[in-house]
């Protein structure tokens, strides 16, 4: 029996068990906001433990969590070694998640399936890739037993910090040094293997006027009409916008906009202050710097010369681009191969226009894809949507996609 066979016969005996165990993970809320990720952490690592594996928690020093504004993040790594030497391969998926908000017709945290789906927040974005590559490692193992020469080592990354950016995720294990890894495959949300995504800018821009009595406005200095000014230029820069072409297949223009707007005292008050918050999404062939430059002198320039006008621009985020480099070849050769040997069709690598953490893994030279366990786009699954859904046959696929391609990985080291 070929390792191909081993790990899909070890995959399909075991993918009700899967189930189970995503069913498990989708159980436990992990909302960010507010962000108090040690449960559902907690959770995953009894579960790992529960398969034998050791489980390296890495806690996140609380007044720094709540600095970055979230209430608690514990980071967890399971390793495991194959034969001598070879590289390390890291796969990472990350178990927070945004609220469920409203419009459901299953219970977000039920982990309900029906018709071949599961339904819960998260099973799509990433709770499905924690399975998935938890049960990869399994395979692999399998695979060994049965006379498959594996060499190098595999690491679980569970990190629970990307719907704010990934500091206190992948970056907390980086920055202390918790792993090095030679490889990553991160987690995803389409057939294809995403080699590059957008960077993102985000601002909060605070308009400072006076208040004064809406009976007498000419009294006052109105912080709606300079927010208004400032919206006009911000959306009037889209259409040059739209004329930057990224040459990354799946990325096309930068965008900007505004996606939060608070101000005012009331009704018959002239408004003192208001609150704009932006943001401004980077292709990989974009210097931060300068697209940082050009929207301060925007804003600014909009409402340069409007007496009792003053403005604050304050940064929220910088999440570089995630770029293709020559170092993701063997990643995207071997997911490629087995991708369209499970799925039965080409497997594309290609960029897409949001940003994820695992940019922090390319930030530190190392080369990482992403991949997992369907669905071919966002939309189709509901992915921060109500009624967000994985097809459960993606995640047996996807499954042995990812174990094959990691145990050919390390067969060449």
């Amino acid at each position: 029996m070929t390792t191909e066979q081993t790990i899909a016969q070890y995959v399909d005996a075991h993918h009700a068990e899967q189930i189970e165990f995503l069913r498990q993970i989708v159980c436990v809320p992990s909302d960010t906001p507010p962000g108090n990720n040690n449960p559902p952490a907690e959770r995953a690592a009894e579960l790992l433990t529960g398969r034998g594996y050791t489980v390296e928690r890495f806690a996140v020093p609380e007044q720094r969590v709540r600095d970055y504004g979230m209430q608690s993040v514990t980071n967890l790594i399971v390793r495991h070694k194959f034969g001598n030497g070879g590289p390390t391969i890291a796969l990472n998926a990350h178990g927070d998640v945004v609220p469920p908000g409203d419009g459901w017709s299953f219970d977000p945290y039920g982990g309900e399936v029906k018709d071949g789906r599961m339904y819960g927040r998260g099973v799509a974005v990433s709770k499905s890739d924690i399975a998935s590559f938890t049960f990869a490692l399994d395979a692999l193992q399998a695979a060994e037993k049965a006379g498959a020469k594996l060499n190098g080592t595999v690491e679980l990354h569970l990190t629970y910090d990307e719907e704010f950016g990934g500091l206190v995720g992948p970056g907390y294990l980086l920055e202390i040094g918790a792993s090095k890894p030679d490889y990553v495959i991160g987690a995803s949300f389409s057939y294809a293997i995403v080699t590059a995504h957008n960077g993102c800018l985000q601002f909060e821009v605070t308009v400072h006027g006076t208040a004064t009595h809406g009976s007498m406005p000419e009294t006052g200095d109105d912080a709606l009409q300079a927010a208004n000014a400032i919206l006009n230029a911000i959306y009037g820069k889209l259409p040059d916008l739209g004329k930057i072409k990224s040459k990354v297949a799946g990325i096309t223009s930068p965008t900007m906009l505004v996606g939060q707007i608070n101000g005012g005292t009331n009704t018959n008050v002239v408004p003192g202050k208001v609150v704009l918050k932006m943001d401004r999404r980077m292709i990989p062939e974009e210097n931060p710097a300068e697209v940082e430059a050009q929207v301060r002198t925007i804003i600014e320039g909009a409402v340069a010369g409007r007496s009792g006008i003053r403005v604050e621009i304050k940064r929220l985020l910088l999440a570089n681009a995630m770029k293709p480099v020559p170092g993701q070849a063997p990643l995207v050769a071997a997911l490629q191969k087995h991708g369209e040997r499970v799925f039965g069709e080409p497997i594309p690598a290609i960029g897409v226009p949001l940003y994820t953490d695992a940019r922090l893994y390319a930030e530190a030279g190392i080369p990482v894809v992403l991949y997992g366990a369907g669905p071919r786009t966002v939309p189709e699954s509901n992915a921060k949507r109500a009624d967000e859904n994985l097809l459960l046959e993606d995640l047996r696929k996807a499954t042995q996609v990812v174990a094959c391609a990691v145990a050919e990985l390390l067969v060449k080291a």
